[in-house]
């Protein structure tokens, strides 16, 4: 079957999706020009913006791949203030960014719990409730997420990472912190609360082939998410994973297979929420435009203070650590410009998929 007739196709197939994922020269054209016009078709030529605030590094689990791994004794942890966070997301809210995204290593236990919940309140109440709230602070309990959102945080990501249970124990500790099943369980948990539910992968990783991508994009398809965060892998000095670089696909390869991914699911999943992945601009300078060019629509500038951004670094040569939040936003609205769209200020940017799905349809 042609790249055409697949594209045609109203449904994809394990088989259809490697061989849009295989695709080269005018045949990936093919694949990129049916994800824009789905875009603009059912999005339009807008993005949205999520200001982020990574306002801890600390974590409990020990992924192989993350630099932010419990293990990593190089790395100079840090702790955001709440008077911190509450100042960024007073940035965000005066800026008209619409939403923020509040992210941290993975901590789990009461207090952490009481805190994000308190600080959820007050983010509220010094926007006049205007501010949408993403978090993304890993597994916790569904008495933690159920506060949460109680509270007034209305997204969550959560990102899997690897759908095949087989890979993800390779790019994990063999142990009850790093469970598969538990991962699934608090995606299922989020959704079920009513959050706006988000998950993703890493693309390019060791022992990855195309089945597994398929299957990753036949799983968000499947479990009905709403928004998607996916970007390329890349290696981190200091984790396990570093012993297997060598065997990686080269970087322009693995950002290449981002861009598919992103298009074929936006092909898939016309409604969702996508992210233009900061990695991506790790690897291509204009990454993000790329990306937004051919399905994404939701970009998150950095607005943690400028002093803590390089401490974390979940990859190397991670961007934009230098730059401050003022410095972001006037280079987004640049860039963005230059991928034939406009940032949509002042909105909340929700998934559209969110609300068909609330509604039964």
């Amino acid at each position: 079957m042609s790249i055409q007739e697949i594209l045609e196709k109203d449904s994809f197939s394990r088989e259809n999706i490697i061989t849009l994922l295989s695709c080269q020269g005018e045949d990936r054209n093919l694949l990129f020009k049916k994800s824009a016009e789905i875009k603009e078709k059912f999005i339009g030529k807008k993005v949205w913006l999520r200001g982020l605030i990574e306002f801890s590094n600390i974590c409990s689990k020990d992924c192989l791949y993350c630099g932010i791994r419990k293990g990593n004794k190089k790395l100079k942890r840090y702790n955001l203030t709440d008077n911190e966070i509450l100042v960024a997301a007073k940035f965000a809210y005066e800026n008209k960014y619409g939403s923020i995204a509040l992210q941290s290593g993975e901590l789990e236990s009461h207090s952490v719990t009481d805190r994000i919940e308190n600080l959820l309140h007050k983010i509220k109440d010094l926007s006049g409730s205007e501010l949408g709230i993403t978090l993304s602070v890993g597994e916790q309990e569904r008495d933690a997420y159920q506060k949460w959102f109680d509270a007034g945080a209305h997204r969550y990501l959560l990102r899997i990472e690897a759908t095949n249970e087989a890979l993800y124990s390779k790019i994990h500790p063999g142990n009850k912190k790093h469970d598969f099943n538990r991962r699934l369980a608090c995606l299922k948990n989020l959704q079920d609360i009513g959050f706006q539910t988000g998950t993703g992968v890493m693309i390019g990783l060791p022992f990855q082939t195309f089945d597994d991508l398929a299957g990753d994009l036949i799983f968000m398809r499947d479990f009905n998410i709403d928004m998607c965060g996916m970007g390329p892998y890349i290696e981190h000095a200091d984790t396990p994973l570093i012993e297997h670089s060598t065997d990686l696909l080269p970087l322009a390869e693995r950002f290449d297979l981002t861009l598919k991914m992103i298009a074929i699911i936006r092909i898939m999943m016309k409604d969702i929420n996508i992210v233009a992945a900061t990695a991506l601009q790790a690897i291509d300078p204009v990454g993000r435009e790329k990306a937004i060019k051919i399905g994404a629509n939701i970009i998150m500038p950095n607005i943690t203070p400028g002093r803590y951004r390089s401490s974390y670094k979940l990859y190397n040569n991670k961007p934009c650590t230098d730059d401050s939040a003022e410095d972001c936003q006037s280079c987004l609205e640049a860039r963005v410009s230059l991928a034939d769209t406009e940032i949509v200020y002042g909105e909340w940017g929700d998934s559209r998929h969110y609300d068909i799905r609330r509604k039964g349809g």
